[in-house]
């Protein structure tokens, strides 16, 4: 399964704004933590649960702990197609 940086820049939108945590100008650069959308350790560990159920894996469960968008999108990238 092929995961383009638009699927997964809408996974995390889509999750940012349903926990109401979606920064003015977010993009592949914004930090997820702290100066970014600030998520605490349940919301991240939410992230990784809804990017496993959407896409099939997450960075999260592989050891990784992405600091942006662009960070995850790279995960995915670098998966075998």
């Amino acid at each position: 399964m092929t995961t383009s940086p638009a699927d997964v820049e809408r996974t995390v939108t889509d999750f940012l704004t349903r926990i109401e945590k979606l920064p003015e100008g977010f993009g592949d650069s914004t930090p997820l933590y702290a100066d970014g959308a600030e998520l605490d350790s349940l919301e991240t560990a939410e992230l990784s649960a809804t990017l496993e159920d959407v896409h099939g894996s997450d960075p999260y469960s592989s050891g990784e702990m992405p600091q942006t968008l662009g960070e995850i999108q790279a995960f995915y990238a670098a998966l075998p197609a």
